[in-house]
């Protein structure tokens, strides 16, 4: 059985009575699968109970377990142990879970919580293009004791992306740049604002396909990021910084460097081409067609907390209101609900459920990955199995939207970053757990 989703980077399909090890050392023994051959079974009594699910075909399997897996798994078992559920926003649909899903589902939820140790976590599951499950658990705010509820913003962080990249993809379609249109240099978008630095004129090679799928040569999301330094910098002060005192280290359009500051330029190409802000531009031209009408760029500190905002708590050395956030705005500056994500990302899904904001020939191109990295497009992660998706991850704030092949789309929101560091992964897992445990959807996701 081949693999789908985010997934698809786990566990391969093995014979029953084999011990495998998967990626993270975890050693596990298939003995057998459900009837929709997607969870793991931690035994024969509890099917959906476990929340590490590896697709088997037709095998049940047994895990070898660690302290923290025997919490989650006794967690999962145990009955009512919810997080303050909030009633879903919209209609649901008739593919909507049943009460004992539901309670199941909350388990899940509960169960990732406690091992990771989240305050809150807002989920919103779509199937072709109508909301099927709308939930948040927890507390938006532990000094107050503010229950979390669907409604509660956060910062998604990079999912800021794929908005710019569809921004950027509308200009493209309008006439007003090319994929191939420089960036820097004579007769360029930003040339006549950032001229070439001496001794700089690599960058005058850079063009929109290399903001947009990462291959500038250099800008990385390492230590020097440009974006996490300079806090007390505008966009323009930063922008002219970086390109006299940051060289590129490797070839333009050669290899692939997961870049902030890459995204940060899209945003002001974008207000270039339109002389509007980038906010106003994607609110208007983006977000107003999906009906989204509560997404913002975000501030910085808890005094900037806007309203049915949440806050933040990190786990790791690093402050939530210590960051540039406003400045992050075309990489990483978005709040937003899961529910308002996972619209947006029905109307570039390619299902024709919903309206969508560019046209097939478009969307095509935004979805094919450079030579530089197959498992990356212009503005989403993509895979063999037809899957598109981007992650998020700030202090205090982890997130993951995704577009599955068979019409799914889903977000998962926390307003934590857990000091465990497979707390992405497991954030990943688990809106698929939760559709391997609800029957109906489980039959549609195959």
């Amino acid at each position: 059985m081949t693999l789908s989703g985010p997934l698809s980077r786990l566990l391969p399909l093995e014979p029953a009575g084999r011990t495998v090890t998967t990626h993270r050392a975890r050693e596990i023994s298939i003995i057998g699968c459900d009837r929709n051959g997607l969870t793991v079974l931690l035994d024969e009594n509890f099917e959906t109970c476990d929340t590490i699910a590896y697709p088997l075909s037709c095998e049940k399997v047994a895990m070898s377990i660690t302290r923290r897996k025997i919490l989650q798994s006794s967690l999962l078992c145990a009955a009512g142990m919810v997080y303050g559920s909030a009633p879903a926003l919209a209609q649901e649909p008739a593919l909507s879970p049943t009460p004992d899903e539901r309670k199941r589902l909350a388990r899940l939820a509960a169960a990732f919580m406690e091992t990771y140790e989240v305050p809150g976590l807002s989920v919103a599951i779509a199937i072709k293009g109508k909301p099927a499950y709308v939930e948040a658990f927890g507390v938006a705010d532990r000094e107050a004791g503010e229950a979390l509820m669907p409604q509660h913003r956060f910062r998604m962080a990079s999912i800021s992306k794929p908005i710019t990249s569809t921004g950027i993809f509308t200009l493209i379609e309008a006439g007003k740049l090319q994929l191939d249109s420089h960036v820097f240099g004579p007769n360029s978008i930003l040339g006549h604002d950032y001229p070439t630095p001496p001794d700089r004129s690599v960058i005058e090679q850079i063009t929109i396909e290399h903001l947009l799928t990462h291959t500038t040569g250099g800008w990385g999301n390492d230590s020097n990021d440009p974006m996490f330094l300079n806090q007390e910098m505008h966009h323009r002060e930063l922008i002219a910084w970086t390109l006299n005192h940051m060289p590129l280290t490797d070839p333009v359009g050669k290899s692939f460097a997961y870049s902030n500051f890459g995204y940060c330029l899209l945003g002001r190409v974008i207000e270039k081409l339109t002389n509007q802000t980038y906010e106003q531009y994607i609110k208007d031209n983006i977000l107003k067609r999906c009906g989204i009408t509560d997404m913002e760029i975000a501030g910085n500190t808890l005094e900037d907390r806007a309203t049915n905002e949440v806050k933040y708590y990190d786990q790791n050395p690093g402050d939530p209101y210590g960051m540039n956030v406003a400045r992050m705005d075309s990489h990483g500056g978005w709040i937003a609900t899961p529910s308002d994500l996972t619209m947006f990302f029905n109307h570039i899904d390619g299902f024709k459920d919903t309206d969508q904001l560019l046209k097939d020939d478009t969307l095509r191109t935004m979805t094919t990955p450079s030579a530089a990295n197959p498992r990356y497009a212009k503005g989403l992660f993509v895979n063999p199995q037809n899957n598109w998706w981007h992650d998020g991850s700030l202090p205090g704030t982890a997130t993951i939207s995704v577009r599955t092949h068979s019409d799914f789309c889903w977000s998962a929101f926390t307003n934590t970053r857990s000091k465990f560091g497979d707390m992405g992964s497991a954030l990943d897992r688990l809106p698929w757990h939760m559709v391997a445990s609800v029957a109906d959807w489980a039959s549609m996701a195959k």
